[in-house]
């Protein structure tokens, strides 16, 4: 019972201990999640809310602005002369032209035009007496016929009143009047433009945007007054308004009613007003709220599933003493050990998961046809078109005297780097981005470097999906010692750029410097071969295409077999599906051979090193046809017999090369466009949302998209919604603002007028016109 009783105390004790070292992590891990979620989170709902107030003021100044131009039209059209207008006979076109008017803007209920001294006023139903008007049909309870017609005799410059009650008819109704003088450009106005807009317009307007907006809105003029507002909430005190009236744009905490607010507001520089929302705090961040919840479950879940591993791990550490003890307590059997199953739960696969999920991807743009001429540099050598050759030139790339050089950064090596650096230097700091990310804002940084004390311009490309940039540099060495450092120096450069933005230092690989662009391919297969080679190398290093040769232990001695570095260098082309360098590689390394005029049998010995490198890589490429010739290919004579023959493998190698990589793409690209045609109804479909879904950069799914269906990808997007909604408009009879917005856009004004840039008229007037068509051949079959 005693060393019953002491294992029991050291189990209790294993169990204490593994949890403890569980859990103490977590809880740490899990608080700097929470906070590092939250507040990515917060943002971004701050920054949606600010987005979508700014849609308001857009969508109302817009609004606006119609008025005005009306008002603009109206002062310029000979049939609403002073003249016109009160002649008995033109008197009724006038009237026409008013009520034309009156039904150009969507948000107006009544329009009349008024000439100063005038007793009369001009309406779309004809004119009526100023007091009649005001005092019968649309009666204030605030403006009096006097200050009515004072204000529209005086006014100089457009003003809107704020929203009041009008009984309308003897039917109340709450409504903003909007004055215009006209001409609006004018010292000395004529006449005045009165637009009368019901204030359930606006609000409906600001509601359908809010979407499920539940706070307050408002709409304050230049001078603080509240134009109109729409309450979902308990209405803000009076006394409070001023403050809100006087708030800067951007996002405020505020105790308004005695509750804490979060207050939106924006400013329009149109016409000076001031659009606010305010709502309850706890609403305003109420996903943030569910995305605390989830991490508080997600850890008492994690907690939970820690308590039986602890367990089975203390009992495995328990297990072997127990078992002795048991041993040497037998008298007349041996206790064999019972073997326990082991269990392990990587909690930091959960992290990664949880991070991604709330990452937001670095938007990277790169130029298209710049992209593209690097990108065929490095992989093809200087094009013989000149019109090539002319976009070359706009890079600055070809000039007397320069040379040419490749580096490639991974970025493999730099998360740990990071994560560990900024833990120690930063404790506080947020490491989303920089965890997930190889190399934030890299490629925008070396896009385009000017190294003046060096004398050097790099210019960065993105190769491949993968995450590694390629690095073209120009410069110019000098003499040789000199150029050798200055070289070295320049590539020291670009790494303290990536330093200085990512406090870490990248891996690279640097290919040999030539004198011709023609050559820049074969810097790039250099560059890719050292980084290939920094495998067997330390993390964070540069390595020098031309210095393999002494890591790999070559010597004088053994100079006549072929180099290290050139195999890898040929080993790479191949991979890379780069014919050319690949091409002469085989050609140089067997012109070194055959020149050096050995013994056949040492030849032989030497060239099946060639051969061994290059069958390799057709394996590699899946090519088992050549494996089975390789009697016929090892069965060469003469060094210039294996070149023919490893030339002709070296293009099947490359073409395969070649479509494996496009078959990838194109696979890729695929599934991008079918889901592009599945989803683009969805407003919130977008570039950089796509590109973090499928886990690729923006500049790489932009350039590829664009080369798969040669269009933009705002382009396809907009032909595909336009189509629909011609679709829409010409096979069934709902209204056109629901169909619009159905095919994901939020702004029906917007999407009418590029409809109609495009096909010549309005969505309504293409589907009158096609109703009229298909009668039209209704009625020849029923002839016929």
């Amino acid at each position: 019972m005693k060393l019953k009783h002491k294992g029991s105390r050291l189990l209790r004790s294993y169990v204490v201990s593994y949890l403890l070292i569980f859990w103490i992590p977590l809880i740490i891990i899990t608080v700097l999640i929470y906070h590092s979620a939250v507040n990515s989170l917060r943002s971004e709902i701050e920054q949606s809310n600010v987005n979508q107030l700014n849609h308001v003021r857009s969508t109302i100044d817009g609004r606006m602005t119609e008025l005005r131009d009306i008002a603009i039209r109206m002062s310029y059209d000979n049939n609403l002369t002073p003249y016109m207008v009160k002649h008995p006979y033109y008197s009724s076109e006038a009237i026409k032209t008013l009520d034309r008017y009156r039904a150009n803007s969507s948000i107006i209920d009544d329009l009349f035009l008024y000439f100063h001294d005038d007793s009369v006023i001009y309406s779309s139903q004809g004119l009526s007496n100023l007091n009649v008007v005001f005092d019968k049909t649309y009666k204030f309870d605030g403006w009096s016929t006097d200050a009515i017609q004072r204000d529209l005799n005086k006014i100089r410059y457009p003003m809107t009143r704020p929203a009041e009650q009008v009984n309308v008819n003897s039917r109340p109704s709450s409504m903003l009047v909007h004055m215009v003088p006209i001409k609006p450009t004018d010292a000395y106005p004529y006449a005045t433009v009165v637009y009368l807009i019901d204030e359930s317009r606006l609000t409906g307007m600001m509601d359908s945007i809010l979407s499920d907006f539940k706070g307050n809105s408002y709409i304050f003029d230049n001078h603080g007054q509240v134009l109109t507002s729409n309450n979902h909430d308990q209405a803000v005190h009076a006394n409070e308004l001023g403050t809100l009236a006087g708030l800067t744009p951007g996002i405020h905490n505020m105790e308004l009613n005695g509750k804490q607010q979060s207050v939106v507001a924006v400013h329009s520089e149109e016409n000076g007003w001031t659009y606010i929302t305010t709502m309850p705090s706890d609403q305003f961040f109420s996903r943030i709220f569910h995305v605390q919840t989830l991490i508080v479950l997600i850890f008492a879940m994690i907690a939970l599933a820690g308590i039986p591993v602890a367990l089975l791990l203390a009992r495995r550490q328990y297990g072997p003493l127990r078992d002795l003890v048991e041993f040497a307590q037998s008298n007349d059997k041996d206790s064999s050990i019972q073997p326990l199953v082991s269990a392990s739960h990587n909690e930091w696969a959960w992290i990664r998961q949880t991070l991604h999920d709330y990452r937001d991807r670095m938007d990277l743009q790169e130029p298209y046809v710049r992209h593209q001429c690097l990108l065929m540099l490095m992989k093809h050598g200087q094009p013989e078109d000149t019109e090539t050759l002319r976009l070359i030139d706009t890079l600055g790339l070809r000039a007397d005297g320069q040379h040419y050089f490749v580096m490639i950064i991974s970025g493999e090596s730099l998360v740990n780097d990071t994560v560990s650096h900024s833990s120690e230097q930063h404790p506080n700091v947020e490491l989303l981005d920089e965890m997930l990310s190889p190399y934030p804002s890299l490629p925008e940084i070396l896009a385009e470097v000017e190294l003046d004390e060096l004398q050097a311009h790099v210019y960065g490309v993105e190769y491949s999906s993968s995450n590694r940039l390629a690095l073209a540099v120009c410069w110019k060495p000098g003499d040789v010692q000199d150029g050798n450092a200055r070289m070295t120096d320049i590539v020291e450069a670009v790494r303290r750029i990536v330093y200085d933005h990512y406090h870490a230092m990248p891996t690279v690989g640097v290919g040999t410097s030539y004198a011709q662009l023609t050559e820049i391919n074969q810097s790039f297969i250099e560059a890719a071969t050292a980084m290939e080679y920094r495998v067997i190398s330390e993390q964070a290093s540069v390595t020098y295409f031309c210095q393999l040769h002494e890591e790999t232990g070559s010597s004088d001695s053994e100079q006549y077999w072929i180099s290290p570095e050139s195999l890898l260098k040929l080993t790479q082309s191949l991979k890379q599906g780069n014919i050319q360098v690949a091409s002469h590689m085989i050609h140089s390394i067997t012109a070194n051979v055959h020149d050096r005029s050995l013994a056949l049998p040492l030849m032989r010995c030497i060239l099946f090193d060639l051969l061994n490198t290059v069958l390799r890589a057709a394996s590699e490429a899946g090519l088992l046809n050549s494996l089975r010739d390789m009697p016929q290919l090892s069965g060469f004579e003469t060094a210039e017999e294996l070149e023919h023959r490893l030339q002709q493998l070296a293009v099947r190698i490359c073409e395969c090369a070649e479509h494996k990589q496009e078959t990838e793409q194109v696979s890729m690209m695929d599934q991008v466009v079918i889901y592009v045609n599945e989803h683009y109804c969805d407003y919130a479909l977008s570039l950089e949302g796509l590109a973090q879904q499928f886990s690729i950069s923006s500049s790489y799914l932009s350039r590829t998209f664009k080369e798969k269906t040669g269009q933009t990808f705002s382009q396809y997007i907009w032909q595909l919604r336009r189509d629909e909604v011609i679709r829409q408009i010409t096979h069934t009879a709902d209204p056109l603002k629901d169909i619009i917005v159905r095919v994901g856009y939020l702004d029906t004004a917007n999407f009418i007028r590029k409809f109609k840039k495009e096909m010549g008229c309005t969505p309504g007037q293409y589907r009158k016109l096609h109703s009229e068509e298909d009668s039209s051949i209704d009625r020849a079959d029923s002839i016929s």
